[in-house]
């Protein structure tokens, strides 16, 4: 039997196709569904994928998208978008591989820092961006659809640490 931490290395990161909204939809639709109004629509997902200043990964096992990330890039600044994983394949380091991949990305386009906004009750979350370098900066009371808070963080520089 393979652990879970076997399983991610199993898992090729790589740029995220058209072809592959359909199935990051689904995984978006399932991370976010108890929160009315934040998972994003396929539209959505087109129009971030054609735009020039986005970078979007995926998680692939096998046959099957188990997470997904993207980052907003317009140097020397950087914006992490969304960082999703199956629950079934949580705490395996695929969000670690992901994120990896998101800075990397941001730097090599000559990005110096990344900022991000994340749910003030998501403490995997924030412990995800911590392991990473990420500080957090500031709150914005009632940034959510549902009225939960977001705490906005960012990491400079984007050296790895």
């Amino acid at each position: 039997m393979t652990d879970s931490r076997e399983k991610h290395e199993l898992c090729e990161i790589r740029p995220m196709r058209w072809w592959d909204i359909p199935a990051v939809h689904r995984l978006e639709e399932q991370c976010f569904c108890a929160f009315e109004g934040e998972s994003w629509s396929l539209e959505q997902f087109w129009h971030e994928l054609a735009q020039p200043t986005r970078t979007y990964l995926v998680a692939e096992q096998g046959t099957s998208i188990v997470g997904y990330a993207g980052a907003f890039v317009l140097a020397p600044q950087s914006d992490i978008q969304t960082v999703a994983v199956d629950p079934q394949h949580r705490g395996t380091g695929i969000a670690d591989r992901l994120l990896e991949g998101l800075v990397a990305g941001a730097a090599a386009a000559g990005a110096t820092s990344m900022m991000l906004e994340v749910r003030a009750d998501n403490a995997a979350a924030m412990g995800l961006y911590e392991r990473h370098g990420f500080e957090p900066l500031s709150r914005r009371s009632k940034y959510y659809p549902d009225g939960g808070d977001a705490l906005i963080w960012r990491r400079r520089p984007l050296e790895t640490p």
